[in-house]
């Protein structure tokens, strides 16, 4: 469930930024697309998160999943670095919490129905570890958390490293809420170890999933029966890196950090 933003000062600079990058590795390809029209995309290419088009969600609500993480809006633990957006989970105690990391979402400065979504990402992974790109719905026209869905583009959880997860989220109000997902694998080292392309088409009545340009997965409403299918208003798009949570439960001794989630681009299209 989405958990909304509080009144909060941003905490002091007490996460050093620090000298940490990455290779940019992994599956590469042009910004045009055949029968698209790119309509909205950031290339992280400024000296700082663009809150033009980003908002963070400052919270320590657990997302709804018992996550162990306290959200903020501290340079610390998000940052732009070698044209790479940054999310940096610490290990910090916190307004209660263990450890720190941020949630970036486009709502009220982006947000679209329909749509080819294309997020060249690395992620982290080891025990309790949680990275996240999904949609969300502005306006819930259909009713609270899942009635009005949940799009996952790409969900991994660390103790399975070398998998993806694309999922929708709908039905009736939690505890009967329900979900459809497909599960997808690294064909060679792990989500960490080089960059890929996690994309979504989403187009009336279908939603597709790909990584690398590969096709994965397929839902239509269909798929939901004898549920509605919710996926024909406004959506948009969240970055998150969160740490435990009822998923993947906590982190073990052998899960080391900070851990980190480079987002070189986030690239939006739509039919021409």
């Amino acid at each position: 469930m989405v958990a909304q933003p509080d009144l909060y000062t941003p905490m002091s600079e007490n996460i050093e930024l620090d000298e940490t990058g990455t290779e940019n590795n992994g599956y590469k390809r042009s910004i045009d697309r055949e029968g698209w029209q790119l309509v909205w995309t950031d290339e992280f290419n400024g000296p700082d998160i663009d809150t033009t088009k980003w908002s963070h969600e400052v919270n320590g609500d657990g997302g709804g999943n018992n996550e162990l993480q306290f959200y903020t809006a501290s340079k610390g633990n998000s940052y732009i670095k070698d044209d790479f957006l940054v999310i940096k989970a610490a290990q910090q105690n916190y307004k209660g919490k263990f450890y720190t990391s941020a949630r970036l979402r486009t709502k009220g400065k982006a947000d679209w129905t329909y749509g080819r979504f294309d997020i060249r990402a690395k992620t982290p992974v080891q025990q309790g570890v949680w990275p996240a790109i999904w949609m969300l719905p502005t306006d819930w026209a259909y009713g609270s958390w899942p009635q009005s869905g949940e799009i996952d583009i790409m969900e991994s959880i660390g103790s399975k490293p070398k998998t993806l997860v694309g999922t929708l989220h709908y039905g009736d109000a939690w505890p009967n809420n329900k979900h459809t997902g497909t599960d997808c694998d690294m064909r060679t080292g792990d989500l960490s170890t080089q960059f890929h392309l996690f994309s979504v088409e989403w187009e009336p009545n279908e939603i597709r999933w790909y990584i690398d340009d590969s096709l994965y997965a397929t839902k239509t409403p269909k798929d939901l029966e004898p549920h509605k299918w919710p996926f024909d208003q406004r959506f948009h798009m969240i970055l998150n890196l969160a740490i435990g949570g009822q998923w993947p439960g906590p982190p073990d001794e052998s899960t080391t950090f900070p851990k980190y989630m480079f987002v070189d681009y986030v690239r939006v299209y739509q039919k021409k």
